[in-house]
């Protein structure tokens, strides 16, 4: 029985693996040697790179980021430029260019800062064991940064990134967006409409068993309410009415009511402030209220986020929103805002769906196992959602597995550099030689 076992660990281990890689053509052999070559230096360059802070706020920690991957950019022959982000208040971006044959034009998506400011007590890398890298950002996501320089190694390696054209826009604001958004996403949105393709390298929901086919967008919206200020025996009368506070609370309640229960989309009040007087914040993070019990509220302020799947579904919870916020209490009045720009969602397409069914056959042919699609209530909003509307297929997902992004225990799995590189680097090669794709 003990050597029963051990022939079934011995063919698992090895065999099924070995069978699947014969799948491979010549070029997509020589795409995987390249990538196991040169995984040592990938690996040096992200520990390198995670022990840089790169705070989205940190705009010289940004742009160090930016210039050590637009190096190794430009040793694969990439046409590179660090762009200015003074206009929207931010560091900027690294974009990277390489015009290849006539045919697909791929736009490559990743983010040079991270949440982990200055100040944040999270700044160096560890290694938890041989294989989990403990660091700010090593999943979210200079990991995946690191992934695409090590796809495109391997594409010039085994010679067809000469069929290919690729623009790498990785931003210096994901994390924080600069404003107004569209001059922060004008970057990335004139690429997705160059391009037939866009590949986002973020982590997903950390499961290398998945990729992101449709991502919720995000939008804020300001609820502010007023009342009659008055002495608290006197509310409920009809002359005073309910107070600020009572119509916050009840439109707050009618909206858990009625969106709660619909798919894949979220609602969150952040916070409230409520009182004789509110002061909100210039940066709309918070504030402080005044009041006594002693008298009804004549102010309440709410501030948060809805994240819905697709367009049609944002729009109508706007809808259902305003209908709620307009059938006020008495002798109260309310007032909705939703914040302009945002993040948009990205629908889940028959464009999107082809593109996990090509990798997940990549990954079987690797030897890797099956892909599925991320439930779109695990991943946030991030900036593959700019390329909706504009490009014929996109997926994200495609960067380095981890755990626990944006806490001071964010981790990453490094041997899964290596497979994720591999798994990029064949899809794209792949999608070069469809004909669709070439005859353009």
């Amino acid at each position: 029985m003990k050597h029963l076992i051990k022939y079934i660990v011995l063919i698992v281990t090895f065999i099924i693996p070995f069978l699947s890689v014969g799948q491979l053509d010549k070029k997509e052999k020589k795409i995987v040697q390249s990538v196991d070559q040169h995984e040592k230096e990938a690996l040096e360059l992200l520990e390198k790179a995670v022990n840089i802070n790169s705070g989205t706020m940190n705009f010289e920690g940004v742009q160090e980021v930016g210039r050590l991957f637009k190096s190794e950019l430009d040793k694969l022959g990439f046409e590179t430029r660090l762009t200015s982000g003074e206009a929207y208040g931010r560091a900027g971006h690294l974009v990277a260019t390489h015009k290849g044959k006539p045919g697909l034009k791929l736009l490559l998506i990743g983010h040079l800062d991270t949440v982990f400011e200055l100040d944040s007590p999270f700044q160096n890398s560890s290694m938890e064991n041989d294989s989990v890298m403990k660091a700010p950002g090593v999943a979210d996501m200079k990991g995946g940064d690191v992934i695409i320089i090590l796809a495109m190694q391997a594409l010039k390696d085994a010679g067809v990134l000469e069929n290919i054209s690729v623009e790498i826009v990785m931003t210096g604001d994901e994390e924080k967006s600069g404003a107004p958004i569209e001059l922060s996403k004008k970057d990335l949105v004139d690429a997705a409409k160059r391009a037939d393709i866009a590949l986002g390298f973020e982590n997903g929901d950390g499961n290398p068993e998945t990729i992101v086919v449709a991502r919720r967008g995000s939008a804020g919206w300001k609820l502010e309410v007023t009342g009659n200020a008055a002495h608290s025996s006197q509310v409920f009368s009809e002359k005073v009415g309910v107070g600020a506070i009572y119509e916050t609370s009840r439109i707050l309640n009618e909206f858990y009511t009625e969106l709660s229960k619909e798919e894949n989309l979220t609602f969150n009040p952040g916070f409230i402030l409520g009182g004789t007087s509110v002061d909100l914040k210039e940066d709309g993070t918070g504030g402080s209220a005044l009041g006594k019990t002693n008298v009804v509220a004549q102010s309440a302020i709410s501030k948060g986020d809805i994240r819905a799947v697709s367009p049609d579904q944002l729009e109508r919870a706007k809808q259902t929103m305003l209908k709620i916020v307009s059938e006020n209490y008495p002798e109260t009045e309310a007032k909705l805002s939703f914040d302009e720009g945002g993040y948009p969602p990205l629908a889940r397409t028959e464009g999107n769906n082809q593109l996990l069914k090509y990798y997940d056959k990549i990954s079987q042919d690797l030897g890797f196992g099956e892909v599925y699609p991320v439930n779109p209530r695990n991943a946030g909003a991030a900036d593959i959602s700019f390329t909706a509307g504009h490009v014929e297929m996109a997926v994200d997902g495609l960067g380095l597995s981890g755990a626990d992004d944006h806490t001071i225990n964010e981790t990453g799995n490094i041997n899964m550099v290596g497979v994720q590189a591999k798994r990029a680097a064949i899809l794209m090669y792949r999608l070069s030689k469809i004909e669709n794709f070439r005859k353009k």
